[in-house]
């Protein structure tokens, strides 16, 4: 999946995360950050480290074509 600007800056607004905090989390330059969210394309694996860092935070990337953003998702507790 694709990380886009919009799903970048809404990933980090849902968690109040600033460019900085979202580079220390997925071990991506905090330039590498400013650079996606201005509009250049993210290497595979620099966008794989993005998706984790927020995947593990209950957020999920928003992956279809005609949309681009984020949500929070809550995982269902199991019963047992």
């Amino acid at each position: 999946m694709d990380v886009t600007p919009e799903g970048c800056r809404a990933g980090r607004a849902i968690l109040k995360w600033s460019m900085r905090e979202l580079a220390e989390r997925s071990g991506v330059a905090w330039t590498t950050i400013n650079r996606i969210e201005a509009g250049s394309a993210a290497r595979d694996s620099t966008a794989a480290k993005i998706i984790a860092a927020f995947e593990a935070e209950g957020v999920e990337l928003t992956g279809d074509p005609e949309r681009t953003g984020a949500a929070l998702v809550y995982a269902r507790r199991r019963q047992g």
